[in-house]
């Protein structure tokens, strides 16, 4: 009899998912995590150019094009001042691409992956599709990871550790200082850090630090991706980089699974990363905007929610049946456990939508509150 393999059955469908599929259509969506705004006109320009002159009809380089390794490269130099070898890139179709390829290469049958909770749901099911085992660790009262808590967390069996900054569910930035002592456990404890920095450019506060800047080894792969920033999350364009020895193993996984991304999304990619960085700057500028509305309206609720310094997210403290009364007066929210076991007890909140209906979806969140309370 035809059966299924453990590490299928060892997930499920996303929590976020359902709780789209189960709301109506006319809903106020506060659980979509991507931006609202159309992607620019240049970008666009420059995949239906490279459609029309037919440069997209073949298969690219495993790797990506050059000309686009040569971008992310170049960016990431413009951007950190970190020396990056285009031949240490791999595009990939989007950032969970990248996730999936980077664990898949690193983590062994029975290995540990720590990961934080809550935290993006991916990196529990991408772990277990590694057959390897989620250890997920808490979070310090504003939402931060606590290197203290991830080296607490390690075993002989520990392959990776995962750091994500600025944070999806949370919305938190991780400090430099934090960022340092992440490097030191990955050189120390000669293990994976895997840093997802795809929120790397969405910050209100502070800076982005990569540990990748301060690590001693080799021994930190960062994943990054044009959907967050340059409003791109369709036309799935990621990449992952690190050192060549690292990338030649991810490489294997990635030729096999995907051949190359896709050749249009690499044009509009390379588009982004090189062409005018304005749009990037009022994105910004409007989520901060629409974050500071959302959380005066919930402190207004009486709900309790750490200031989020990034990415779209926020995530306030809620009281029993919370996103239940929201989700049947019609605004989708996404419950805190949809995220892992310390998810219970608050919920996900994204402001990735125009400011006149956050404003309709606070006054219901208002309204939800008090009729629970």
């Amino acid at each position: 009899m035809t059966t299924f393999a453990p590490r299928v059955e060892a997930i499920s469908i996303s929590g976020i998912r359902e709780v789209f599929e189960a709301a109506g259509s006319d809903a106020i969506n506060l659980g979509l995590g991507q931006p609202d705004f159309p992607t620019p006109d240049h970008v666009r320009t420059a995949a239906c150019a490279a459609i029309e002159r037919g440069d997209v009809d073949a298969y690219t380089s495993n790797k990506g094009m050059p000309s686009l390794r040569d971008a992310i490269a170049g960016a990431y130099d413009r951007w950190y001042g970190l020396e990056v070898d285009p031949g240490d890139v791999i595009a990939t179709s989007g950032g969970s691409e990248a996730l999936h390829i980077t664990l898949q290469a690193h983590v062994a049958p029975g290995q540990e992956v720590i990961i934080p909770d809550p935290g993006f749901v991916s990196y529990d099911a991408l772990t277990r599709l590694a057959d390897g085992v989620p250890i997920p660790v808490g979070l310090r009262d504003d939402l931060t990871l606590d290197p203290t808590s991830v080296e607490a967390a390690i075993t002989d069996d520990t392959a990776a550790f995962v750091v994500n900054s600025p944070a999806n569910p949370t919305g938190a930035v991780q400090s430099e200082a934090d960022m340092r002592a992440f490097a030191r456990i990955a050189d120390e404890y000669d293990i994976l850090c895997l840093s997802d920095e795809v929120y790397e450019h969405c910050i209100f506060e502070g800076g982005h630090y990569s540990p990748r800047r301060f690590a001693d080894s080799d021994n930190v792969v960062v994943i990054s991706a044009c959907s967050k920033t340059y409003s791109m999350t369709g036309w799935r364009l990621g990449w992952v980089t690190a050192s060549n020895r690292r990338i030649e193993r991810m490489l294997r996984v990635h030729q096999y699974g995907q051949a190359c991304a896709s050749a249009p999304a690499q044009y509009a990619a390379e588009a982004a990363l090189t062409g005018p960085q304005d749009r990037v700057e009022e994105m910004v500028t409007a989520f901060e905007r629409r974050r500071n509305v959302l959380l005066d309206g919930l402190a207004d609720a009486g709900l309790d929610t750490p200031i989020p310094k990034g990415a779209f997210y926020a995530m306030p403290s809620v009281p029993d049946g919370w996103v239940d009364e929201v989700l049947d007066r019609g605004v989708i929210v996404v419950p805190g456990e949809a995220f892992g076991e310390r998810g219970y007890g608050v919920a996900r909140l994204s402001y990735a939508i125009d400011i006149e209906s956050l404003k309709e979806a606070i006054a219901i969140m208002r309204a939800a509150t008090r009729a629970v309370r």
